[in-house]
């Protein structure tokens, strides 16, 4: 005897060792021996063989309609059995019986499953819906299909452009354009990128990696929406001494200084700036004032754009939602709108709202004090340094050099930034490394890179640093004295951290560093701002050390930020590789910095290289460089020759893991 059984949703049959009544004894075609409920034997047959029963009948199952089937069953529950008899209109065989069963299983659609063996066609409304739904799945697999052929083709299927970017950057492989997409990606063994590439869909590699940004950090694009932009009123008068600028009337009551008259003193002071030539957020300027005993009073200006945003105005949550400038080559994403920076920065021939902190210096650069102010401070200068650099450099400080304007501040400020340096016992910069500005000319769709190379640590340098040291380690320790909450960077065992704590700054030198220069960049330094303000003013601030709008900025500022720095990495990479297609370069020296990993002297490009051969670091050698990748940013480099030990040392924060 044989029977039929049905075991973890699959069809068995075998021949019978022993039946015991409520179980059997089953011995499968292959020889294997299980033990079977009673209850789940649905067939008892002495023909044909076990082996041969599921063979037959799964091939005459295969002739079978479920839509005949279905036709001719009745609304009612029945067995299998039962509708094989009147299906053959006589006692089915045992191969016909399993036949039915068989066909009946396989058509989830048309009958409901009620028990082993047992079954109920499905009513005609949802099988209608779930027919339509068959034929729809039918349909898609025939467009992913179609879709992936043209891929494979070269050809963009029409369905792709309004989803380029989602299937470059967050595909949803719900969608058949996904489905589409991975299976082309997988026949042709290319990236989705690459395929895209080769389908004309990426015309743009630069808009490529722009766009991937974007659509993380800036999903809704970069506009600002609705704003107003901050009026400020000046009352007229002479200077104030008590050091509480700060009042008026005419105030909205909401914090916001829009339409307030304010009663900010003018410095008496001619101040200026030295900035990079592309920058349009000037955040600092200098004053230097001789006084009656030989000395000078430093001034160091910051724009004091939390005069006119307050913390919960509309602009104050656009500064929080951004945190940061986002810089890159060629371009940058400011934190706030052009109209607010136009504002708020430190521009030539106009008087501009700063924070300032005066330092008194002794004639020999010994400091006597310091105060800080809110005033409004006339700017005569916006100083470049493509302009002030070749006149004003280590050799010209050694040589006397040639005359130009504001060469005697500049003087002075370089050595009093001198003194500075040797009294934190620290660099302000890395002397002799070598950094690199990129410069993007758009008049060509791509765009034209030119790299140039400057060496870090030169006058200009060491005169901004080490007054920004000083400021934002003043104004760290006027809170902290205070006891008003403020964000400070702190390092010790080489890590660099955000925190609450006035900690000290070990690679700088100082107890506490908050930063508080660059408030029209930087979302940490206009809060922190806002809290010298209010010092400065005697009015309560914003922030408190606990509070959750305080150490949430903090902890998302730190993360923003180091992603809107990895993307200003990631593009000067990309610019580097594109400078060497532009410039036709495919031989060019390099330096070893570690095993099997190289930079370009002409560009701050790094590279694996694996054919390097054992050799100390700054070794210069000469490499090939070939099949580069503006898609994933890769080229390929191999070791031609040595060319000697090299005489500079690169900057350590610049190579990658």
């Amino acid at each position: 005897m044989n029977v039929l059984f049905e075991e973890d949703g699959a069809f068995k049959a075998g021949a019978v060792l022993a039946d015991n009544v409520t179980s059997l004894q089953v011995e499968l075609p292959g020889g294997k021996r299980v033990k079977v409920k009673a209850a789940n034997v649905l067939l008892r047959f002495a023909q044909p063989s076990a082996a041969d029963l599921l063979d037959r009948a799964e091939a005459d199952a295969e002739g079978m309609e479920a839509e005949f089937l279905w036709e001719v069953c009745g609304d009612g529950e029945f067995s299998f059995d039962e509708l094989a008899r009147e299906y053959f209109g006589r006692a089915p065989e045992p191969v016909e019986a399993a036949a039915i069963l068989l066909r009946l299983h396989a058509a989830p659609i048309h009958f409901h499953r009620k028990g082993k063996g047992r079954f109920r066609k499905a009513p005609p409304d949802i099988l209608k819906a779930a027919l339509a739904g068959l034929e729809k799945k039918r349909q898609q697999a025939l467009a992913i299909e179609r879709m992936a052929g043209e891929l494979k083709a070269g050809q963009l299927p029409a369905e792709f452009p309004p989803l380029l970017r989602q299937l470059l950057y967050k595909p949803d492989r719900n969608r058949g354009e996904t489905k589409a997409l991975e299976l082309a990606c997988e026949e042709v063994h290319l990236s989705a990128a690459h395929l895209l590439a080769r389908c004309g869909a990426i015309p743009s590699s630069h808009d490529y990696h722009f766009d991937r940004f974007l659509s993380e950090h800036f999903p809704q694009g970069t506009g600002f929406g609705e704003f107003e932009v901050p009026v400020l009123a000046y009352t007229p008068g002479a200077q104030r001494p008590d050091g509480h600028p700060l009042s008026g009337e005419g105030g909205r009551g909401d914090g916001s200084l829009m339409g307030r008259t304010l009663e900010l003193p003018r410095a008496a002071v001619q101040a200026f700036s030295i900035d990079d030539a592309a920058t349009t957020e000037i955040d600092d300027a200098f004053s230097v004032t001789p006084l009656a005993d030989g000395g000078w009073r430093i001034g160091i200006h910051i724009a004091a754009p939390g005069l006119g945003i307050r913390p919960g105005s509309p602009l104050g949550a656009i500064a929080r939602g951004r945190l940061s400038t986002v810089y890159m080559p060629g371009r940058k994403i400011t934190m706030l709108p052009d109209e607010v920076v136009e504002r708020f920065t430190l521009s030539a021939g106009r008087e501009c709202p700063a924070l300032s902190l005066y330092l008194d210096v002794a004639s020999d650069f010994i400091l006597r004090g310091s105060e800080s102010r809110v005033e409004r401070v006339p700017v005569a200068a916006n100083l470049r340094h493509h302009d002030i650099e070749p006149v004003f450099n280590e050799k010209t400080l050694a040589e006397g050099g040639p005359d130009f304007e504001y060469k005697r501040e500049l003087t002075l400020l370089w050595e009093l930034a001198t003194v500075l340096e040797a009294g934190r016992g620290k660099p302000s910069a890395n002397q002799g490394m070598t950094e690199f500005s990129f410069y993007v000319d758009w008049a060509l769709p791509e765009g034209r890179v030119d790299i140039v190379e400057r060496k870090r640590g030169s006058p200009l340098d060491k005169l901004v640093a080490e007054l920004m040291i000083a400021a934002n380690s003043t104004w760290g320790r006027l809170l902290a004295d205070a006891g008003i909450a403020a964000i400070y960077r702190a390092q010790s065992n080489g890590k660099v951290r955000m925190t609450t704590a006035a900690a000290a700054h070990d690679g700088l030198g100082v107890d506490c560093y908050a930063w508080s220069s660059s408030p029209l960049r930087r979302y940490v330094d206009l809060l922190n701002q806002w809290q010298l303000l209010a010092h400065l003013s005697g009015e309560a601030p914003a922030f408190t050390a606990r509070s959750e709008a305080l150490l949430s900025a903090m902890r998302d500022f730190e993360i923003t930020y180091a992603a809107y720095a990895e993307f200003q990495r990631n593009m000067e990479r990309y610019w580097c590789l594109r400078w060497l297609v532009q410039e036709n370069v495919a031989v060019t020296p390099a330096r070893v910095v570690r095993e099997s990993l190289v930079r370009l002297e002409r560009a701050p490009l790094f590279l694996r290289c694996p054919s390097l051969p054992a050799c100390d670091p700054r070794t210069r050698v000469s490499v090939a460089v070939s099949g580069i990748d503006l898609l994933d940013l890769e080229a390929q480099c191999r070791y031609l020759e040595t060319l000697g030990a090299a005489v500079e040392v690169f900057d350590d924060e610049a190579i990658p893991e």
